[in-house]
């Protein structure tokens, strides 16, 4: 049993990193109709940039708020220059953010060095706590505590607020919503911006978690982001998390019993959703929009 609960925390904690990226694309998707695949870029910026604001100020928290900023404003052009010529066209959104991804890694070894950079949680997050058998590692509570944190408050947003309802009114009718007053194409903007600073936290958090980062993360990751948004329902945000938090279990547990198929499970988990549920767990679109 204490096996158990070490292997659950620690497949939580992966889930709700991957959480932290596969929650942007949902929600770009779910509300826009755009498929991002340069999604990965933005997590592997926010990684670096947040390791560098890092080593600079010495400051976790400065490191984290230069990661979202750095996430904000990469969202922006990206929405701007990218996807703003593809709206309504799956297959050159495809393309074309497949290419800008592959920019985006270019450019991190241009800026930040082609070698690997390393990183570790700040002293205060380091090290754990031993309840009998169970070791409850600090970082990995902080990371499920961050990841419930922006799961709930996205939540309320969408479905208590305003902007929230002007945001499902506009997936829903954007004409209707523009001829109100509501300049709609800024509103998809910020929620593209808010998607892509959902990547650049969740880069950041990875950095410390992982010990190391490097260029060609943003490709590997985003892989795994796209397997969970397919097995939550593309555009449901609540199936997001259940099913980041069944892809990170399945890793931890997989890994321990079954290391052969630890990299093979999320592929095969992916494989069963769509044989026997091929709209995903949550199916849809109505928990995002």
């Amino acid at each position: 049993m204490d096996l158990f609960f070490n292997l659950a925390i620690n497949g939580l904690a992966t889930g709700m990193l991957i959480f932290l990226l596969a929650a942007g694309l949902t929600i770009i998707f779910g509300l826009m109709d755009v498929l991002n695949f340069a999604h990965g870029g933005l997590f592997a910026w926010g990684a670096y940039s947040g390791v560098w604001m890092y080593d600079i100020s010495g400051s976790f928290l400065v490191a984290i708020l230069g990661a979202i900023v750095t996430g904000l404003l990469l969202g922006a052009l990206t929405e701007w220059l990218i996807i703003k010529p593809v709206y309504g066209n799956h297959v050159q959104q495809i393309l074309i953010t497949l290419g800008f991804m592959l920019v985006l890694s270019e450019m991190l070894k241009v800026v930040f060095g082609p070698n690997q950079k390393s990183a570790a949680p700040p002293a205060y997050l380091d090290g754990s706590w031993q309840l009998g058998d169970v070791i409850f590692i600090k970082y990995r509570i902080f990371i499920i505590l961050v990841g419930a944190l922006v799961y709930g408050i996205t939540y309320f947003i969408l479905k208590r607020t305003r902007i929230g309802l002007i945001v499902r009114a506009g997936v829903m009718n954007k004409e209707m919503v523009q001829s109100l007053g509501i300049n709609i194409r800024l509103v998809f903007m910020l929620v593209f911006m808010v998607g892509s600073a959902m990547a650049a936290l969740g880069g950041v958090l990875l950095a410390p978690y992982s010990g190391v980062i490097y260029a060609e993360m943003g490709m590997e990751f985003a892989i795994l982001a796209f397997i969970v948004v397919v097995i939550g329902g593309m555009g449901s945000f609540t199936g997001s998390l259940l099913a980041a938090i069944l892809v990170g279990m399945a890793q931890a547990f997989m890994a321990y019993y079954v290391s052969e198929l630890s990299l093979a499970v999320n592929m095969l988990l992916m494989f069963a959703v769509l044989i026997f549920r091929p709209q995903g767990l949550f199916g849809g679109k109505g928990d995002a929009a």
